[in-house]
């Protein structure tokens, strides 16, 4: 049942290749444990105290509980879909609760590093040079995902009004638009590709020097290098722009079901774990305004 659950995912609920990635891997845990330990059941069979035993086993083993409440998530939909396929007559999952943790705040970089990265640091102008400077300049300036990035098309990008056309999680477009400034960062990029004999046809937008889509990796790299040399926090990857873009648009004063369309959120909540981050902003404002301040 798990390659035709993991088909259900790709097809109908449309989940993004890293996500279905991760279930195949959690449920194929869960089968591994089933084995171990009650070979003679399986997972359509596999009853409340087995899987409250495999949580146990991995809270035992280290693991965090951010990674075991996704476990959880996991198997909830593989027994929601048994029970709708009438494979099983009882969701075991029912009286299975997610562990408790600690709330921890998106970690972003500020915005005096960010602005010496993008406006006043030299990089090369090779194509080399060109390709990550629009890495970096795409993903603060739009918050676009890393997998939204990989993905783009050269032809998802609208010079006449100034605006991507992003493919995000279950296969849900949306638009956002870019600035001048970009603007200019990608014609520049797509002037040194040209120079660097690659094709600007419509494929891939990023590409390796070896004319290849750009993979994750590369993205990853790229980012913690130049991230390196201008902040000090601890995380310094792909998605710690995608924060710097929903705070510091907040702090400017951006309206928060305007941050959520452009980050793609479905949901207001994902959107409002921006605004703690501007307390320091609040502050300024209480001490400026307020008569016991």
């Amino acid at each position: 049942m798990r390659e035709t659950f993991l088909k259900y995912l790709q097809y109908e609920k449309r989940y993004s290749k890293h996500t279905i990635t991760s279930y195949e891997n959690d449920l194929g845990q869960f089968e591994e444990f089933i084995l171990n330990n009650f070979p003679e059941l399986n997972t359509s069979t596999a009853n409340h105290g087995v899987i409250r035993g495999w949580i146990v086993s991995l809270v035992d083993g280290g693991m965090d509980s951010r990674s075991v409440n996704r476990k959880i998530a996991c198997l909830r939909s593989f027994y929601k879909f048994l029970l709708r396929r009438e494979h099983i007559i009882k969701d075991p999952m029912l009286k299975i609760r997610v562990l408790k943790t600690n709330k921890q705040l998106p970690q972003f970089v500020q915005e005096n590093d960010i602005t010496r990265l993008l406006d006043q640091f030299e990089f090369n102008k090779d194509f080399s040079g060109c390709r990550d400077r629009l890495i970096l300049e795409l993903l603060y300036g739009t918050g676009i995902r890393l997998s939204e990035l990989i993905s783009l098309k050269t032809i998802d990008v609208n010079f006449a009004n100034r605006t991507l056309k992003v493919l995000g999680k279950r296969n849900k477009e949306r638009v956002i638009p870019f600035s001048v400034s970009l603007e200019r960062v990608i014609e520049q990029y797509l002037a040194a590709k040209n120079s660097h004999g690659l094709l600007n046809d419509g494929s891939e937008l990023l590409v390796t020097d070896n004319g290849e889509p750009c993979y994750p990796m590369v993205i990853y790299r790229t980012v913690k290098k130049y991230l390196n040399l201008f902040t000090t926090i601890e995380k310094r990857s792909p998605h710690v722009l995608r924060h710097t873009f929903a705070t510091h648009l907040l702090n400017k004063g951006a309206e928060l079901n305007a941050v959520k369309d452009l980050l793609g959120h479905t949901s207001l909540a994902a959107t409002q774990v921006y605004t703690h981050n501007s307390l320091d902003k609040l502050k300024k404002v209480f001490d400026q305004a307020h008569p016991k301040a």
